[in-house]
């Protein structure tokens, strides 16, 4: 076992903004007349994921780091605690120190915790991805302690960012689906890459779509 299961990840609460009262499929999240479920590409990546989430992002249909989990299944999620971790999160840390790596852009500050290549890595790699807006993995990164030791990877920018269903702040910033993408190109995984941006690509192709039928169905 790579990672722990989790029965049910994210928490079942009501996504109480536009679009609250829209059916939708507990696993992609899009409203059920457009799940991308049954067409979803499953692959064995060359390394492992986990999302560590900021708690608003569990209910956000716009959410990508659920294609990592559905394209990926031995990756996880854990919601994000300031002061301590989840005790799955936690024991995962221990069991593959050496492999883990956590995942955001360099900066001068911590320079010294930068790698550039997974082979600095024990064995086979474990991306540790905050998940949230910029200014939620930011908080992530820079205000949990028991991160502070971990080193860390900045994924290579592709060629503009896919993602058009909400902004991402500054224009190389990535979305989590994106991030997870870069990096398997990076180790050279074209099937792991392929697969899970497949799934991205028709996740937007389909919130957009259903974006469009709901604003149609409200104007009538």
């Amino acid at each position: 076992m790579l990672v722990p299961e989790i029965d049910h990840p994210f928490p079942r609460k009501p996504f109480n903004a536009r679009g609250s009262k829209v059916v939708r499929c507990d696993a992609c999240r899009l409203p059920e007349s457009f799940c991308i479920c049954t067409d979803i590409r499953v692959a064995e990546p060359a390394a492992d994921f986990w999302l560590l989430m900021h708690h608003n992002e569990f209910y956000k249909p716009s959410n990508t780091g659920r294609q990592i989990l559905q394209t990926f299944p031995g990756s996880g999620v854990s919601e994000w605690q300031r002061l301590q971790m989840q005790p799955e999160f936690e024991t995962l840390l221990q069991q593959r120190k050496g492999s883990v790596c956590l995942v955001f852009p360099e900066a001068p500050d911590y320079k010294h915790r930068m790698i550039t290549n997974t082979l600095e890595l024990e064995g086979r790699p474990l991306f540790v991805i905050p998940d949230g807006t910029w200014r939620q993995a930011r908080r992530i990164f820079r205000h949990s302690d028991y991160l502070q030791d971990l080193p860390v990877i900045e994924p290579r920018v592709l060629e503009g960012s896919g993602y058009f269903l909400r902004s991402s702040g500054p224009e190389h910033h990535l979305c989590t689906a994106e991030v997870a993408v870069a990096l398997l190109a990076q180790m050279g995984d074209e099937v792991g890459a392929s697969a899970l941006m497949h799934n991205f690509k028709l996740f937007n192709e389909r919130y957009y779509a259903s974006k469009g039928r709901n604003l149609q169905t409200a104007a009538r």
